[in-house]
């Protein structure tokens, strides 16, 4: 902490983020993918060169992309095999990080628990020190035909199950006092606003050993599926009785 003025690290519970960073091999190709800036934040603060990162989510790899340039070690999960392969041709073989990337269905407590027993045995340790989810918002977007995706989920009840469930096969690994990260935000379905988010928080807090250690909210800018359209959005939203979401948040947990 001698340059903790140089860190850069936002501290604030109220994150500003004007628009997504686009250096380097991050670029906006993947629906729903977070901006950069969330997952440097995060393993800024919480994680040392060298540390092991999961993403229960890889998405398009931005968490893995940040993890390179952080020199943490990476193991990511996703059922999508295109957006695998395309992340798999942004990595040179000269990557400074070890990382690790598996088609794999995060609910599945066997599957998971077999690639993180074989990473974590490659990498010589036994637990992993952080972990960032970033999930489908239900059944919003769908990212893949497949059934046990849990973007095709439209029922709360299920998709919370099913999230604790995914989210309890990581869980189990990460060290006592590491930290965990979920991105998350509400949806809007059947006539009312469906708080997702706090939803998945208070079902966290519940069914795990947590302390939680931060709500942040987070402004959402250039949205791409509301890109060239914002008048229409804005003209929906005043023709009817709702709110067009601008916000997401980020909720850390940390072992106990």
């Amino acid at each position: 902490m001698s340059r903790w003025r140089d860190s850069g690290i936002n501290v604030e519970s109220l994150w500003i983020i004007n628009e997504r960073d686009k250096t380097g091999k991050h670029t906006n190709v993947y629906h729903g993918n977070f901006i950069p800036q969330i997952p440097r934040q995060m393993l800024k603060r919480y994680t040392k060169e060298g540390d092991v990162v999961v993403d229960m989510f890889m998405g398009s790899g931005t968490t893995l992309f940040e993890a390179e340039t952080l020199k943490r070690n990476f193991i990511g999960f996703d059922i999508n095999t295109e957006i695998i392969e395309y992340v798999q041709s942004k990595m040179d073989e000269t990557s400074p990080i070890q990382y690790y990337i598996h088609n794999c269905d995060i609910t599945n407590n066997q599957a998971v628990s077999e690639c993180l027993r074989k990473d974590l045995r490659t990498l010589n340790r036994l637990v992993v020190d952080f972990i960032i989810s970033h999930p489908p918002y239900m059944d919003i977007v769908k990212f893949t035909n497949l059934e046990e995706d849990l973007s095709h989920i439209g029922d709360l009840n299920n998709f919370i199950q099913k999230y604790t469930q995914a989210f309890g096969n990581v869980f189990t690994y990460l060290k006592t006092g590491g930290y965990a990260a979920i991105v998350i935000g509400d949806v809007y379905k059947n006539g009312e606003v469906i708080p997702l988010g706090f939803h998945v928080m208070n079902s966290i807090k519940c069914k795990f050993p947590v302390k939680m250690k931060g709500i942040v909210v987070k402004n959402i800018e250039g949205n791409r599926g509301k890109l060239g359209v914002n008048d229409i959005w804005h003209y929906r939203a005043l023709n009817s009785d709702y709110f067009i979401f601008k916000h997401e948040y980020i909720f850390v947990f940390k072992k106990a």
